[in-house]
């Protein structure tokens, strides 16, 4: 064997080697699969934490609960304040997810994000539909609640060299009646990372 050839079979042996496997993760690993950015895990954490106080709060119980009763809350698009691309639909299905399946709320999705509710009421004047079938006018619950957020960034060096990130989640759950928030919630996420590699 040259020595051309025995250069190229270590090499692609060297490789081969290092070479990664596809693996499953915990995502909700908060301790072994730490990324600077906001993770799954990050989202999950501050969404089951904010849901557990609002399902907990006093406030937030309706009046009739002992009898089935049960507040609507409407959620808002959550403002995105950080240096990075988030889909923060990801925070509010997690919220929405726990609130439900806590039996104490309803969620409405009537106004923004589903706009079937709307549509399937045009079909009043179709041809095609028959009429008896469409769901009618009057019909539709307005919400009781409106929850809204934001998520905000703030960075700052340290003296080695690394970058602190802190991410703020904030909630409010407002009363539409009224106009009084019924509940408000912050949770930080704090995090230390290699300055040269944080760049966003």
């Amino acid at each position: 064997m040259n020595k051309l050839a025995l250069v190229l079979a270590i090499t692609a042996s060297t490789l081969v080697g290092c070479k990664t496997t596809t693996t499953y993760i915990d995502a909700a690993d908060t301790q072994t699969n730490v990324v600077a950015a906001l993770s799954y895990a990050d989202f999950n954490k501050a969404a089951s934490e904010m849901a557990n106080e609002i399902i907990n709060s006093k406030l937030m119980t309706h009046p009739q609960a002992d009898v089935g009763g049960r507040y609507i809350i409407y959620v808002n698009d959550i403002e995105n304040d950080t240096m990075q691309r988030l889909d923060t639909d990801q925070l509010t299905k997690s919220l929405r997810v726990e609130l439900l399946q806590s039996g104490k709320f309803l969620v409405t999705t009537a106004f923004g994000e589903d706009d079937a509710t709307k549509k399937m009421r045009d079909l009043k004047d179709s041809k095609m539909v028959k009429q008896s079938s469409v769901k009618g006018d009057n019909q539709v619950l307005a919400p009781d609640f409106s929850l809204s957020g934001k998520i905000l960034q703030r960075n700052a060096s340290l003296d080695n060299g690394d970058t602190r990130i802190e991410y703020y989640f904030q909630m409010s759950m407002t009363n539409i009646e009224n106009g009084l928030a019924y509940w408000e919630g912050e949770r930080v996420v704090g995090k230390v990372a290699d300055g040269d590699s944080v760049s966003w």
